[in-house]
């Protein structure tokens, strides 16, 4: 069990967000270092649930706490990017433009002059498309035809591009091809850590969960209560006996 500080700290947190009921928490805490996957939150939800970490909004009850600090206490907008730097987002929100290779699309965070990359950019670039399995001989192509694997890895790079101590995965797996998904699962596994990050990760894919995160919680959604899966297959077949 990872025993770094905590990085994120949701306690009693209730958000109304346009679903059937709204989003709950009753206690949710990762901590540096450790990598955490969530089952039992839709798309929806899991940007809901991304948002309220992120401080892009504010819990309707209950308190986020994010390095330490309230997110309520973020007061303007140039302490919330100070605090967003902080995280890296993999997921289908993470914006790719497709008239851009991939090696471009990979430059964006560090600069706009596209048609002739920078050198020290370019050294930056490989780096990252080396770390997380871009292969030099692909990085020209148009992100238009990019396969999904390729896509979710130029979203993973993006995502590690400034050094964040965080990762939020939306469903990384849900374009890939079942054959891929354990490959892109150890990948992250991998990345968090090398470079000790905390993560978490939200899938509706329990194999996927498990090959990539060290521990995989259920959310209850009536309650918010978040429970390892072996608590709830024993749940289950207490129910069904």
């Amino acid at each position: 069990m990872a025993t770094g500080e905590p990085v994120i700290d949701l306690r009693g947190v209730v958000k109304h967000y346009g679903g059937l009921r709204p989003l709950r928490i009753e206690r949710l805490v990762l901590r540096q270092g450790e990598t955490v996957a969530l089952l039992g939150f839709d798309q929806t939800a899991a940007e809901a649930l991304v948002n309220l970490v992120t401080a892009a909004t504010l819990p309707d009850e209950g308190d986020v706490d994010i390095f330490g600090a309230p997110t309520s206490r973020i007061g303007d907008a140039d302490g919330w990017f100070r605090s967003l730097d902080r995280f890296g987002i993999i997921g289908s929100r993470a914006v790719l433009i497709d008239e851009l290779t991939v090696e471009q699309n990979l430059a964006l965070p560090f600069s706009f002059a596209l048609d002739d990359i920078p050198p020290d950019v370019r050294r930056q670039v490989d780096t990252l498309a080396d770390e997380v399995g871009i292969l030099s001989g692909t990085r020209q192509t148009p992100m238009a035809a990019a396969d999904p694997m390729m896509r979710i890895r130029v979203r993973l790079a993006k995502a590690l591009a400034l050094d964040p101590r965080v990762l939020l995965a939306e469903h990384p797996s849900a374009a890939v091809p079942a054959a891929d998904a354990a490959r892109l699962a150890a990948d992250l596994k991998a990345v968090a850590r090398q470079r000790d990050l905390a993560m978490l990760v939200l899938t509706a894919d329990p194999a996927f969960a498990a090959a990539a995160c060290d521990r995989v919680l259920m959310v209850r959604p009536a309650t918010g209560a978040l429970a390892p899966t072996a608590a709830w297959r024993r749940w289950f077949e207490r129910h069904d006996a």
